[in-house]
C-alpha cells in the first residue's frame, strides 16, 4: 500500500465565496472530511503536494495520512470535483477510516502479460477491457493499490469474469457478495472484426434492387 501524507488546515471561512477566494490564492484546495463518529470538518489542503499526489493512480485507492493542524488522521478519497474545462480541482471529499472497520472502495485493474498472450500474440485476437476499476471491501491494512490479472495464457474467444480474479487475503469483491448473477465480465479476447464484413451483403442487395427497378 502506498504512503501519502498531506498537510491541511481547518477552514472556518465557509461558503462559495470563501472557496473561490481560496482557489484564487492558488495555495490551497477546499475540502471536507466526514464519516465516523465525528462531525464533518471543512478543511483546506496544501495545493502543491495535493496536485502532485493525484498524478499517482494509487492515490485514489490508498489510505491517506491527512495532517490537519498538526493532528494526523487516516482517510480515503471519496470524490474530487473538477473545473468543467480548466485542469483544476475545485473541491475534495475525504472519508475517515477506522482500522477496525472494513471500507468499500474502487481500485484499478491492471492487465499484464498482453505481449505474451496466446490469444493475442499467437491467434491475432484483440483485448477488450470491460472494467477498468473493481469495487472491493477490506480492512484498511489490507487495501491493495490495484488488482492484477495475467492474460499470458488466455486464449482467443475467452472472457474472464470477476470470479477469475485473484485477490489478496482479506479482500472481497463487492459484486460477488450479491450472488452468482453479479459475476460480471471484466475482459475478453475476441477475433478482430474485418472491415466490410457486414456491408458486402447490403451492397449486393442494393445492386439487385437497382436492376429490378430498371
Amino acid at each position: 500500500m502506498s504512503d501519502f501524507t498531506l498537510n491541511a488546515s481547518v477552514r472556518n471561512d465557509l461558503g462559495k465565496g470563501a472557496s473561490r477566494r481560496l482557489r484564487r490564492e492558488n495555495l490551497q484546495v477546499p475540502a471536507i472530511i466526514y464519516g465516523g463518529e465525528k462531525a464533518p470538518q471543512p478543511i483546506s489542503v496544501e495545493k502543491a503536494a495535493f496536485y502532485k499526489a493525484i498524478e499517482d493512480e494509487s492515490f485514489f485507492s490508498s489510505v491517506l495520512n491527512l495532517v490537519v493542524d498538526g493532528k494526523k488522521q487516516q482517510v480515503v478519497v471519496r470524490d474530487l470535483q473538477r473545473h468543467p474545462y480548466k485542469p483544476l480541482v475545485t473541491h475534495a471529499d475525504f472519508l475517515r477510516v477506522d482500522a477496525t472497520h472494513e471500507i468499500t472502495i474502487r481500485v484499478p485493474l491492471h492487465v499484464v502479460g498482453e505481449e505474451k498472450s496466446k490469444g493475442i500474440k499467437d491467434d491475432g485476437g484483440e483485448l477488450h477491457v470491460l472494467s477498468n476499476e473493481i469495487e472491493i471491501s477490506c480492512l484498511p491494512k489490507d487495501l491493495p493499490d490495484f488488482l492484477e490479472v495475467d492474460i499470458a495464457e488466455v486464449e482467443l474467444g475467452t472472457t474472464l469474469h470477476l470470479s477469475d480474479l485473484k485477490v489478496p487475503a482479506g479482500v472481497t469483491l463487492v459484486e460477488l457478495s450479491y450472488g452468482a448473477d453479479h459475476d460480471n465480465a471484466v475482459l475478453t479476447i475476441s477475433k478482430p472484426k474485418v472491415r466490410g464484413e457486414d456491408t458486402e451483403g447490403e451492397e449486393g442487395e442494393g445492386e439487385e434492387g437497382e436492376g429490378a427497378a430498371e
